[in-house]
């Protein structure tokens, strides 16, 4: 018998929506998560990550959302397929793969906003 576990997060970013969503596709291919469906007009993707040992892919869905011109809300829910069997080895799983990708994601933000034209950093 099989189910879904399902996952919802929501970060608020100090950084405009359109260089976070640039970023975004960075984090996505350094991940090496494959992207079923993209609408970058609504801010919108559709992603799916590994499978790992004993546990299903899970299936993103990214919206971003404009607060104002300096800041932007990333909402990501998650599911993940879970059978009896994988039930125990998998808990949690999904939950895992949307903080590895916020963490992605802030590590790339903080190395943009922290390189200049050259690319060496400011500090």
């Amino acid at each position: 018998m099989a189910y879904l576990r399902k996952e919802k997060q929501t970060v608020e970013i100090d950084y405009p929506l359109g260089e976070v969503w640039q970023v975004i596709a960075e984090v996505l291919a350094s991940l090496d998560w494959t992207v079923e469906q993209t609408n970058d007009p609504s801010y919108q993707a559709k992603v799916k990550t590994n499978s790992g040992f004993m546990s299903y892919r899970s299936k993103l869905a990214i919206l971003g959302v404009k607060v104002d011109d300096k800041t932007c809300r990333i909402v990501v829910e998650g599911e993940t397929p879970v059978t009896t069997i994988t039930a125990l080895t998998d808990f949690g799983r999904t939950s895992d793969r949307i903080n590895l990708f916020f963490e992605t994601l802030a590590k790339r933000l903080h190395t943009s906003k922290n390189l200049n034209n050259t690319g060496f950093s400011d500090k």
